[in-house]
């Protein structure tokens, strides 16, 4: 099952078919241990039985270019981007496969916001950097399908038409008003759920402070070299 899951991954499209990203497949009860840790202590890592890092990987490319005569030109930010893009798209392969299955999955952002964690945990090498991960096994539940904004709210039709006043309040009406919303506004004591997002859950404190973080961490890891060398 997991081989399905992960050939389904590996078949993803990706920037000019260099598959520039690795995925590795954690089972150690030990080492998801680290990584629930990692993740700030989310139990699905720990319930779960399999882990999936997904990284940004130029380390194997470019050992590759190295071993065939050939200069590789990919320790700069856009090769970074490159493999951050078919990291993901391999991780949305992954998680569609492991839903057909039968299997549940929770889709974990953490990745970037602890990445020299997970790099340490994972002993990832230079030119690799964690970006997404998934964690995967049996439902001990079926909950219903979490709410997403209407049709209008995401697509735009051959331009990018911007959002007026009444359009914000017409896409994010239901949104607002559902019981869970309610709740939440009750739990943390907001006018708004727009105050949860940027007062609790991803303030500008932290986006920013994250962002110093992780730039330094692309740079520690061989991604910075955006220079004329």
């Amino acid at each position: 099952m997991i081989n399905n899951i992960l050939s389904a991954a590996i078949r993803a499209s990706n920037t000019g078919n260099m598959q520039a990203y690795s995925i590795i497949v954690t089972k150690d009860p030990e080492i998801r241990r680290k990584l629930w840790e990692a993740h700030f202590k989310q139990d699905m890592v720990l319930q779960a039985p399999v882990h999936l890092t997904f990284c940004a990987d130029f380390n194997r490319f470019s050992q590759w270019c190295l071993c065939r005569n050939a200069d590789p030109g990919y320790d700069n930010f856009l090769s970074f981007l490159t493999g951050a893009i078919d990291a993901v798209i391999a991780s949305q392969n992954a998680a569609l496969a492991a839903e057909e299955q039968g299997l549940g999955i929770c889709y974990l952002g953490t990745v970037t916001w602890m990445a020299d964690k997970f790099i340490e945990v994972l002993e990832l090498p230079e030119l690799v950097v964690p970006v997404a991960a998934i964690s995967l096994g049996y439902k001990d539940e079926n909950p219903g399908l979490a709410d997403r904004l209407p049709m209008n709210g995401v697509i735009h039709r051959e331009k990018y038409m911007n959002y007026s006043r009444d359009i914000i309040d017409e896409i994010y009406h239901d949104k607002e008003i559902l019981p869970e919303t309610l709740e939440l506004l009750k739990e943390n004591k907001k006018e708004t759920l727009a105050q949860v997002f940027t007062d609790n859950r991803y303030t500008r404190r932290d986006n920013r402070a994250f962002s110093v973080k992780f730039l330094q961490i692309l740079k520690e890891q061989g991604f910075m070299n955006n220079g004329d060398q």
